[in-house]
């Protein structure tokens, strides 16, 4: 009871802080951007609310439950990434005006189709992101309140849903900004009274667990590969190279005023999410010891909110729950404002240049479709569902971005053949991935986790076939604008 009375609260507010911005998204500008007048600090906290997703505040807890230590180089990953986004493409795409990544491509290729083609994938990336994240609502909501796992689903759809569509970016910024506070505090302040209590009357036996070789190896096994080298390498490549391609993560830096502004946003965010990223493992490590039983059971995601429970029983147990419940709600909500806003983008403003009133349909409809694919996925893991979303942005928008910013040979023909490469390459090891056993081995890594091979064959096709073509005069013109001071 006490669970969902903090998730109801939770709900509350988030709705209020959405409605909230509906009095400044009168245009296009205002509902996709803020009419680019975020503060950094804000837009810093905004950004680290939308990227810490059910995949770090469950999913990276629970592969390192099943999985081990080596699971931890997803959280390397994940901020790295901000370090490649802050380095190459921050400033350069504020300063080319454009709302989305389409709109980008669209200004320094002069394309329609490539921008159709961008809007494309854009959903793609969307959608696979989007589902854990309403995966993650509803078993939370069922593990604290018994409600079926498709009410979870639901509510996490129409309370994001109703929010982004009344108030635009500038309320997707003041929710995630209050859900980053929610988060860390929420999962931080437990984590550490658990690891207190944990050390000051936790049983003999239970702290004599068994430690094999491979849990505590400090690489990654993909689904027992027997390649962790390769797998710690792939997924390295997908969350780094993966952040600098998410739509909406780079949306986000179009709401800075300035490109300076944009820049030091992308190091705020670093800060923040190194020190968010410091307390699932306390969660992972302490689930080997008190609550082995999930590995068996098939609900490691869900070590995050049982623990509280095993390690400290009765009233204080329960009221743990609900704060990590709350906690990781806060990640769910946030997480897919961001996602919801790129979809609409996406949707509506990308494929047809459409008004507020119809990106607020968009956004409608971007719910809708994520639920319907969210319902029947309740069995995939949620990080290897993202994993999965940042490879197709490492494979596609990545190698788009970089070189359409630091290279003025790229052309139109080379970006749209490197486009459909790795967004075909990547999304097509992913359902081999799951509709194929490859075994023990390098293919399995390969299919599970493609990177290692989508985006080095995404950027050489993008270079070669744009070698074989002739650069417009323009190009020079454009690529300069993009690294002008300011």
């Amino acid at each position: 009871m006490i669970g969902l009375l903090s998730i109801g609260l939770l709900f509350v507010v988030s709705v209020a802080i959405g409605v909230y911005g509906v009095r400044a998204a009168r245009t296009t500008p205002d509902f996709l951007v803020a009419s680019r007048r975020v503060a950094p600090g804000w837009n810093a906290m905004a950004i680290a609310g939308e990227y810490v997703s059910a995949a770090s505040v469950l999913g990276l807890a629970g592969l390192m439950l099943k999985n081990g230590v080596g699971t931890l180089w997803y959280a390397v990953g994940f901020t790295a990434g901000y370090v490649a986004v802050a380095a190459l493409v921050a400033g350069p795409m504020r300063r080319s005006g454009a709302y989305t990544v389409p709109d980008f491509a669209d200004y320094r290729l002069g394309s329609e189709r490539i921008r159709k083609l961008c809007a494309v994938i854009v959903l793609v990336i969307m959608w696979l992101y989007l589902v854990p994240q309403f995966k993650g609502a509803g078993m939370v909501l069922h593990a604290v309140s018994g409600t079926p796992y498709w009410v979870g689903v639901v509510l996490a759809g129409l309370v994001v849903s109703v929010s982004i569509a009344a108030g635009g970016m500038r309320s997707a910024t003041y929710v995630q900004a209050f859900h980053y506070g929610v988060k860390l505090l929420f999962i931080a302040v437990p984590a550490l009274f658990l690891v207190a209590h944990a050390g000051a009357g936790a049983r003999a036996d239970a702290l004599r667990f068994d430690v094999s070789d491979d849990w505590a190896r400090p690489l990654l096994d993909l689904e027992s590969s027997g390649a962790p080298l390769l797998a710690t390498w792939s997924v390295l490549l997908a969350t780094t190279l993966g952040a600098v391609g998410l739509p909406h993560v780079i949306m986000r830096f179009h709401t800075s005023p300035t490109a300076m502004a944009a820049r030091r946003v992308a190091v705020g965010v670093i800060v923040l999410l190194g020190v968010f990223y410091l307390f699932p493992a306390v969660y992972g490590l302490l689930g080997r010891v008190f609550t082995p039983e999930l590995v068996n059971g098939g609900d490691t995601d869900m070590v995050t909110v049982v623990l509280p429970g095993a390690i400290v029983p009765g009233v204080w147990g329960s009221v743990l729950t609900a704060v990590v419940a709350a906690g990781a709600f806060a990640a769910f909500l946030s997480t897919s404002s961001g996602l919801l806003m790129a979809l609409a983008g996406g949707l509506s403003h990308d494929l047809s240049r459409a008004t507020v009133p119809r990106l607020r349909w968009a956004v409608a409809a971007g719910a809708a479709v994520a639920v319907g694919l969210s319902l029947p996925a309740r069995s995939v893991d949620i990080n290897v569902a993202v994993g999965w979303a940042f490879a197709v942005a490492a494979s596609t928008f990545c190698p788009l971005l970089v070189l359409g910013i630091w290279w003025r040979g790229l052309t139109t023909a080379g970006a749209a053949a490197g486009l459909a490469t790795g967004v075909s390459a990547a999304t097509g090891a992913a359902l081999a991935s799951v509709l194929t056993d490859g075994g023990p081995g390098w293919l399995t890594v390969l299919l599970a986790q493609p990177a290692a091979w989508t985006v080095p064959l995404a950027f050489a096709v993008m270079i070669v076939v744009s070698l074989r073509g002739t650069v417009p005069e323009w190009a020079e013109r454009a690529v300069l604008r993009l690294h002008l001071p300011g």
